[in-house]
């Protein structure tokens, strides 16, 4: 069997079943990543079915479940519109459980696929409702969603890029949060992931400029007032733009993502032994890179990506909101810090208690985004976070 071939049978990592399945389901009893949002119950007879660390059937027992919603949606659709727009919605949770972290089987695809089109039925019923964005790129497509909030034109604006194992859907399901503080949001899919029409490498930034250039078409969304929202590993993307489109945002909000001691091998590593990872932390970051199968190939790749390497560290940038808890395993919180130390001077929020993306007991993800996160963008919207000359 060829190195690959032996990496890709060696189970879901550093958790055995019994192990995965007691964290799985804890974490569902918590409300907590990656499986906020699905019902405890859900998570139960999905586990249950569940009896080996084969990941096709990780995927159908999520798909079953999810299955029973969807089918449940339909039927319902046109007697009651509000509760097959919670079973759509529903459905997809399971669904893009399935397909978690990655879609690196048959079954997970199919996950996937099931899920896309459950959240395309949610979108739809949603008021005001979802767009379905399809921009041109390089011979295929960005594919995003656009939502705005009633009443506000041209509507100010966070581009929001969905992280390493968290999809567009993740973010436009939680659009409601932006609508309400006058926002519009639009949700995009990082490099290597989703329906991403290219991996991650130097320039990969490019699609995000392809859709600012496109909302410059858009007489509906205020172009002078952009802020772009990254989480985890896309925010690293968020901070590249916030050197290479400073004259087109606002600013930036880089939450947990990596600047340069993520990509060296030690710090690989050490990382991906983490248990802060629910599974198959390996093959969710090797997937979004281009060409990328082994370990070694892995290691070989990564480090051309640091933002010293790439110098763009020492660069004036937009206003940048740097997020991040100081016992991150995922991604070092040095990485914050380098950033704090070069460039253009930026605000920071470290929880001293936080794993990745700042999260602890006393600081959820909804508390980080509400009390953190959000204030942050709505000044920068409002042009109360200083550019620089």
């Amino acid at each position: 069997m060829s190195q690959a071939g032996i990496e890709a049978a060696a189970g879901h990592g550093v958790r055995t079943l019994v192990e995965l399945k007691a964290e799985t389901q804890r974490r569902a009893d918590r409300n907590l990543p990656p499986v906020a949002g699905i019902d405890p119950a859900d998570a139960r007879e999905a586990l249950a079915a569940i009896h080996t660390l084969e990941r096709d059937e990780w995927a159908r027992a999520w798909i079953t479940v999810g299955a029973r919603y969807f089918e449940r949606a339909q039927k319902s659709a046109a007697a009651d519109t509000a509760q097959a727009r919670a079973d759509f919605l529903r459905a997809w949770h399971n669904f893009n459980m399935g397909r978690w972290p990655t879609e690196n089987a048959a079954q997970k695809r199919k996950a996937y696929e099931n899920a896309l089109d459950a959240f395309s039925r949610y979108g739809e019923m949603l008021d005001p409702p979802l767009e379905h964005l399809r921009i041109g790129f390089e011979g295929g497509e960005i594919v995003a969603y656009l939502r705005l909030p009633v009443g506000i034109r041209p509507a100010p604006l966070v581009l929001s890029i969905a992280g390493l194992d968290s999809r567009k859907e993740d973010i436009a399901a939680s659009s409601d949060a932006y609508l309400r503080l006058g926002l519009g949001v639009l949700a995009i899919d990082m490099p290597g992931t989703g329906q991403a029409p290219i991996k991650v490498d130097i320039g990969a930034e490019r699609m995000f400029s392809a859709v600012l250039e496109y909302l410059t078409f858009r007489p509906d969304v205020d172009t002078q007032r952009i802020v772009v929202q990254g989480r985890s590993w896309s925010g690293y993307f968020a901070a590249v733009l916030a050197y290479t489109e400073k004259a087109r945002i606002r600013g930036a909000v880089m939450h947990g993502g990596p600047s340069h001691g993520y990509f060296q091998r030690e710090w690989q590593e050490q990382g991906l032994t983490t248990r802060e990872y629910l599974f198959d932390l390996f093959e969710a970051r090797a997937a979004i890179y281009p060409g990328v199968e082994t370990r070694e190939e892995f290691f070989a790749f990564t480090p051309r990506l640091s933002l010293l390497a790439r110098d763009l560290i020492d660069q004036p940038s937009a206003p940048m909101l740097l997020v991040n808890g100081a016992r991150d395993t995922q991604v070092p919180i040095d990485d914050l810090l380098l950033l704090l130390r070069h460039g253009t001077p930026k605000e920071a929020w470290v929880n001293p208690a936080g794993g990745h993306m700042g999260r602890s007991a006393d600081f959820p993800s909804p508390r980080i985004a509400q009390q953190v996160v959000m204030p942050w963008i709505l000044r920068a919207i409002r042009g109360e976070v200083p550019k620089p000359d």
